[in-house]
């Protein structure tokens, strides 16, 4: 146990400690909870390493590092301690995504030796629903993706990944781990979709999902049916699963620019809470 303030890299005897800390805001840690809940803190199992800042002696903040930067429950003194640690390690990460305050900080300091970014979203409103729609009726048609559809969903997914974050999944190692990540979510039976004559009309996923929260991602509509209200009707269906199935509250977090996507998981029953930021690389 340290006795001051101060960073370390944290060990698998340190997943209590590292629980409570990201269960403390369940909403806004889903993502990195159920990837700690499932791998601990091996950074083999757990794709990066869980970094925890220490105040005399007690684990008050953590920030995840692997193929993406995120502070989490980080204090400003926190922040600059997990700055110091990136800046000698170097960027390895695609990305810096977390609460819109301490990203903001983070960034702030990272940017004169990481900058420049080739986007930077910072404002991404949180929104939750802790009860299905009363005012959208759910698209019947929204099932779950079964296993041998993987070639029928891949393109929706590439399209709205390119669409939403301004390049291929499929570069770099021609999309292995893409395409290994949504196979995950469809056997795990957290991807969602309306097929149509073979076709993807509205899909989204349930990324993340842990006892007290999950979160919806990677929602689309094919351009040709847009417009028509599948991402209400559709919404409203995948927020009945969810809620149904996986855990008592959803949530997800959209573009601030975004205004009719805001507007629509508004009348579907979303609430914003709060506000991520994300910088890309």
């Amino acid at each position: 146990m340290l006795t001051q303030s101060s960073t370390r890299v944290l060990e698998p005897a340190d997943l209590g400690a590292a629980l409570a800390v990201l269960e403390s805001a369940p909403v806004e840690n889903a993502f990195v909870t159920a990837r700690v809940q499932i791998a601990g803190l091996d950074p083999w199992r757990l794709g990066g390493e869980m970094w925890g800042w220490y105040s005399d002696g007690h684990l008050a903040s953590l920030c995840y590092s692997g193929a993406n930067l995120v502070p989490i429950c980080a204090t400003p003194e926190a922040v600059r301690a997990f700055a110091d640690r990136a800046r000698r390690v170097g960027r390895r990460c695609s990305s810096i995504v977390g609460p819109a305050e301490s990203t903001a900080r983070l960034w702030q300091l990272l940017e004169p030796s990481w900058g420049p970014a080739r986007d930077v979203r910072a404002r991404q409103p949180l929104m939750v629903a802790d009860e299905p729609s009363t005012t959208v009726t759910a698209d019947p048609l929204v099932r779950r993706v079964r296993k041998d559809e993987m070639e029928v969903i891949m393109p929706a997914c590439v399209a709205m990944f390119t669409e939403e974050v301004g390049i291929s999944p499929m570069a770099g190692d021609g999309g292995l781990l893409y395409q290994a990540r949504v196979a995950e979510l469809v056997g795990s039976g957290r991807s969602f979709a309306r097929i149509e004559d073979g076709k993807v009309v509205f899909k989204a996923e349930i990324g993340a999902a842990t006892r007290q929260a999950c979160q919806i991602q990677g929602v689309w509509v094919a351009p040709e049916y847009r417009g028509r209200g599948l991402s209400e009707s559709g919404m409203a269906a995948v927020l009945r699963y969810a809620l149904a199935d996986v855990a008592p509250v959803a949530s997800l977090y959209v573009n601030d620019y975004n205004t009719p996507a805001r507007a629509s998981y508004r009348r579907v029953g979303f609430r914003e809470v709060g506000a991520f930021m994300s910088v890309l690389f």
